[in-house]
């Protein structure tokens, strides 16, 4: 493999994102039959569909509303795409699930809103996976979630650990994960490349030499 092989992208998501979309499926038990919310549009929430799709998930909704974004999740294997926040978002994950929630969610932002919004949409005896970095002090699981029997679970992603298991359908092309990536930059344009993730430019930047 040359150093300009096409599947330079894919590796180099296995050292971080993908294995953490991967971390946050398999703490939460995502199955065959499995219904999963992804909460988050990122490269993180992209990974997160597609690892759920590899693990059998039966059906998948993904929480996010920057289309290009949303697009490479449908073709990462969301069914569903829910562009609504807060108690509409919530409300259209019920309407979409009969009113019962997932099984799964993935928490992939790492804000309270959206763990707000996970609590919520979990089904009755559901599990809440975070592994958005979490800039809130409490999870606000009271008396509510108490009664409904929810697991929350999650945290930093042991990626070295699932390489072995990710790496072989990175390396066939089975799975193209580097598609997170849709903006390449120099060393001497990191600035620029921070800059345009922070302005919803740029989903994922590749730095090249």
């Amino acid at each position: 493999m040359g150093e300009d092989s096409a599947l330079l992208p894919s590796l180099l998501t296995l050292s971080d994102v993908y294995p953490t979309g991967h971390h946050c499926a398999v703490t939460a038990g995502v199955g065959p039959r499995t219904t999963v919310t992804v909460i988050g549009d990122g490269a993180v929430g992209l990974s997160a569909v597609l690892a759920a799709r590899r693990l059998g998930a039966a059906r998948i909704i993904l929480m996010g509303r920057h289309k290009d974004r949303t697009d490479l999740g449908r073709e990462f294997g969301a069914t569903d795409v829910v562009a609504e926040r807060g108690e509409e978002g919530v409300e259209r994950v019920r309407e979409l699930t009969g009113g019962d929630g997932t099984h799964a969610v993935l928490e992939c932002v790492g804000l309270l809103p959206a763990m707000e919004t996970a609590l919520a949409v979990a089904r009755a005896g559901g599990t809440v996976s975070r592994v958005g970095a979490p800039q809130y002090p409490q999870v606000p699981a009271g008396f509510p979630e108490f009664l409904r029997n929810l697991t929350v679970t999650g945290g930093v992603a042991p990626a070295r650990a699932y390489i072995e298991e990710l790496l072989p359908e990175v390396l066939d092309g089975t799975l193209q994960p580097g598609k997170v990536f849709d903006l390449t930059v120099s060393l001497d344009d990191v600035p620029a490349g921070y800059q345009a993730m922070a302005d919803r430019e740029a989903l994922k930047v590749l730095i090249k030499p």
